[in-house]
């Protein structure tokens, strides 16, 4: 066993490293949440032709306690939240903040499943302009029923059923 005087000497040790580290932190996390606020403030208006939107801190002056707000206000709409909005404004806003965090912190593969679902013509072609410009950091494979979408790819994959209960997967190289 530690004398008292030791183990209160080692417990300061590591509760100054703790606040060291704690320090540390929320100087890197509020250096990255103000990058990922300005790409998503960004995003979101080449997403939806317009608008504006803005994370915030909720529920804590801390940080590392608090969690975010996402808050949106497409083209013509008050600034409100996320809850708030139409299905296809929610997945604009979505992808919108996926795409910040990819543009913040790249990473080399996203999987996409099916976000176009909600989206009209004009949204989707704003969507693919930004996908297809994102491609140059980060492979998308994206899943989905939209042609549009497709066309897009260099590569497609598909799976039929040509018989009951036979799956057949197909490829096709685009370019």
């Amino acid at each position: 066993m530690l004398p008292a005087a030791r183990l209160a000497s080692v417990s300061r040790r590591l509760r100054r490293g703790i606040a060291t580290l704690n320090q540390e932190g929320r100087k890197r996390l509020l250096a990255a949440f103000d990058q990922l606020n300005t790409h998503f403030g960004e995003l979101f208006v080449r997403l939806f032709g317009g608008g504006k939107a803005e994370l915030a801190w909720a529920g804590d002056d801390d940080p590392l306690e608090a969690g975010l707000d996402i808050m949106a206000s497409p083209p013509g709409k008050r600034l409100e939240a996320l809850s708030l909005l139409s299905g296809g404004e929610q997945a604009l806003t979505a992808l919108a903040l996926i795409f910040a965090v990819f543009l913040t912190n790249p990473a080399p593969i996203c999987v996409l499943d099916e976000v176009d679902a909600p989206l009209d013509d004009a949204n989707i072609h704003r969507f693919l302009r930004v996908l297809r410009e994102l491609t140059s950091q980060t492979q998308f494979i994206v899943i989905t029923h939209n042609r549009k979408t497709m066309e897009i790819a260099d590569r497609l994959y598909g799976v039929t059923m040509e018989e009951p209960g036979v799956s057949k997967l197909i490829s096709v190289q685009l370019n």
